[in-house]
């Protein structure tokens, strides 16, 4: 691949190399790698479930041990609200009606979402305000017809003389109604966060945000502040960072050459999530827990997922004081075939890591090595949900390329649905991914891991994308909690449906769920 000098120079300005770039030019000429699933994971194959009594156990655990760690809650915040009004962007542009009734335009849809926000919108947490603006920005807004007076209603929702919701970041989008104030997503975290991630009175959190909208958030911030650290008697300690821009892909054309702009530039996308696991390698907590920005509950449904974190938390610092306890055996040598032998069963029984066959046959060295290698990883437990028809990844055992078999989280476009065993083991998967995790990053000596050497590269993946009208081929990276945590030591847990309550239409506003009592 020859680049010019202008080439080189723009690759390097963003901290890559052109090596780099040929490695990922080689990915789209290779093509995406489906990953070769085993089973679906399901409760006693690769998912615990816990009694009451257990789980208030680990409850306890985390209870004891929280005071004496540097907890943290680290949320992927850069999504743009736009695709969550995505039909409603279409509904602006295309419903006239001097041409056709609203009705009539709904049955040409045939859009449930979009059917329930017209039946049910004045329960949109920012619904009185937007009619106040509409009828600020319209003064003849009430001897209008029904349907105009919708059609100035998404349009005040939605673009800047109005609301500008769809401009905003999703974490800023007002999610719920209380009696005498709105909280968005942001809020929602904040509120969560403290209620077990308070130590000492302070309660940390980290928000990945898209570039430029970091002073959207601490304006935000310091709008709420007062009130979220009074319901919460706790301190709030926020930290900010944006996807890195070396985490960047190259775009290519269908022949695998780069796509260039108009100006003939190279273009670089960002690279999916999967890119995000630089900035949680920055992060020093001894304990952190993921969750995407848009899962969050009001504050009536707040103690049942309060309680699953403390309860994965729990599970978390059990599993890792049992892994500390034997890489310091590890460590310290001369172990007893006893010992050794306890280690891999805990290995194979705990974090489900099957042990090699030939385990039996190595010598005391070669066993000690062998389990160090399996062990010294970092650590994370997911709640998984019961399938009910939501969209996400879900829990599988995966054979990778030497043969290995271990717990995977796996986006169904990894899954090759041609293949109709493949297939099968995906259609009875029972459980998915709600993006519900506990993970401990440091090794038993208190130092942090790499988190780049423990990525499966051959997890990225090629999607078909535009630019300027143009198609063109993109990149993403393995995903943060899918190929990104490939080769850490990964536990399921079940956790109960109320625990996820995602948002990714404007109409998810409108469940029950999302419903202040």
């Amino acid at each position: 691949m020859e680049f010019s000098e202008i080439d080189i120079l723009q690759i390097e300005e963003k901290g890559l190399s052109t090596q780099e770039v040929e490695r990922q030019i080689q990915i789209f000429e290779r093509g995406n790698i489906k990953v070769d699933i085993q089973q679906a994971a399901t409760v006693g194959n690769g998912i615990f479930v816990y009694s009451v009594e257990d789980q208030k156990k680990y409850i306890q655990t985390f209870e004891d041990k929280k005071e004496h760690l540097d907890l943290l809650k680290f949320v992927p915040a850069s999504g743009a609200a736009t695709r969550m009004f995505k039909a409603f962007h279409n509904f602006a542009d295309e419903f006239d009606p001097e041409k056709t009734s609203l009705r009539d335009y709904l049955d040409s849809k045939d859009d449930k979402n979009l059917q329930l926000f017209f039946e049910k919108m004045d329960k949109l947490p920012f619904y009185k305000v937007a009619s106040k603006k509409a009828k600020e920005n319209h003064p003849d807004f009430s001897e209008k017809s029904n349907d105009k007076r919708h059609l100035i209603l998404v349009k005040t929702m939605l673009y800047e003389n109005g609301l500008g919701l769809s401009d905003l970041p999703k974490g800023l989008v007002p999610f719920h109604q209380y009696n005498d104030y709105t909280a968005t997503a942001f809020e929602e975290h904040l509120h969560s966060a403290a209620k077990y991630l308070s130590v000492n009175g302070v309660t940390k959190l980290h928000f990945t945000v898209a570039e430029g909208d970091k002073e959207k958030f601490e304006e935000e911030f310091e709008n709420i502040k007062e009130r979220v650290e009074e319901a919460n008697h706790t301190k709030f300690e926020i930290s900010y960072s944006n996807q890195d821009p070396k985490t960047d892909t190259i775009a290519v054309d269908k022949e695998n050459n780069p796509f260039r702009d108009e100006d003939n530039r190279i273009f670089f996308r960002p690279g999916g999530h999967g890119a995000l696991i630089e900035n949680l390698n920055k992060q020093e907590a001894d304990l952190i827990f993921v969750k995407n920005i848009d899962n969050v509950v009001v504050n009536t449904n707040l103690p049942k997922v309060v309680e699953m974190k403390k309860m994965l938390g729990g599970k978390l610092i059990a599993l890792q004081n049992q892994v500390f306890e034997y890489m310091q055996n590890l460590d310290g040598g001369n172990n007893s075939e006893a010992k050794l032998d306890e280690i891999a069963e805990f290995l194979e029984n705990e974090l489900f890591v099957k042990v090699t066959s030939s385990f039996n046959k190595f010598t005391g060295e070669e066993k000690t090595q062998y389990l160090c290698k399996k062990l010294d990883r970092p650590l994370r437990v997911c709640g998984m949900v019961k399938n009910e028809g939501e969209p996400g990844g879900g829990p599988f055992l995966v054979k990778n390329e030497d043969g290995e078999i271990s717990l995977q989280i796996i986006e169904g476009a990894q899954i090759d649905k041609n293949n109709s065993e493949q297939l099968e083991i995906l259609n009875n998967s029972t459980h998915f991914n709600p993006v519900d995790i506990a993970c401990s990053l440091k090794n038993h000596k208190g130092e942090s891991f790499d988190l780049n050497n423990y990525v499966d590269e051959n997890m990225s993946f090629i999607a078909d994308k535009t630019k300027d009208g143009k198609p063109l081929k993109a990149l993403e990276r393995p995903g943060l909690w899918n190929g990104g945590m490939a080769y850490w030591n990964t536990v399921f847990v079940e956790v109960p449906v109320e625990t996820f309550n995602p948002v990714k239409t404007v109409a998810d506003l409108l469940k029950p769920s999302h419903q202040a009592k």
